[in-house]
């Protein structure tokens, strides 16, 4: 019986895997640093709401304030709700690349968890509808989700859409809560 030679391991792989690591370590440390700035991007509109929400879903696992800017924009008459998630929804699911970028680079970048095994698990078996389900929720699940894509190597289109229609009724919901509740909450106040 003779044994195979081991396969050598393909470098530009393996270059693309570290670049891709490094990025979005680089990312989640500028959006971290800049975190108390990010609130002045609202003042350039729809863009500038679409450019926050790409932050802070760029970064992983660090909370950035995407979400509660988006509710207490919506409360500006200068913002309509539906246009004010679309750019919310768009920003955050580019922004997740990030997640499924340091998924599919292979590299430990979550820790071995319960939860993570099981996203990683309910992932591999329902591919987009979990990703949609978890797209919807608020909580920072999401970035598991989509290390777990990442790691399974799921069809960047996939992740894609299954992440944009998820995203775009969480920030539908939050966009036409902040619209509808601001005015409600104020008049109590005057």
């Amino acid at each position: 019986m003779t044994q195979s030679a081991p396969q050598p391991r393909n470098w530009k792989l393996t270059a693309a895997r570290i670049l891709v690591l490094a990025g979005v370590i680089g990312i989640t440390v500028f959006v971290y640093l800049i975190r108390d700035q990010v609130q002045t991007l609202q003042r350039f509109g729809y863009p500038g709401i679409f450019v926050i929400n790409l932050l802070g879903s760029a970064t992983i696992f660090l909370p950035a304030p995407a979400l509660a800017i988006v509710f207490a924009v919506a409360g500006i008459p200068a913002f309509n709700p539906f246009w004010l998630g679309i750019a919310a929804g768009l920003g955050a699911t580019l922004g997740e690349l990030s997640g499924y970028g340091a998924g599919f680079s292979g590299q430990a970048v979550v820790e071995k968890t319960r939860l993570y095994d099981t996203l990683h698990s309910l992932t591999g078996r329902y591919g987009m509808i979990t990703i949609f389900l978890l797209a919807i929720q608020p909580l920072p699940l999401f970035d598991l989700a989509g290390v777990a894509a990442g790691t399974l190597r799921m069809p960047i289109p996939k992740f894609l859409t299954a992440t944009l229609f998820g995203k775009l009724i969480k920030m539908w919901i939050v966009a036409y809560a902040g619209a509808y509740s601001i005015g409600w909450v104020a008049q109590f106040f005057k």
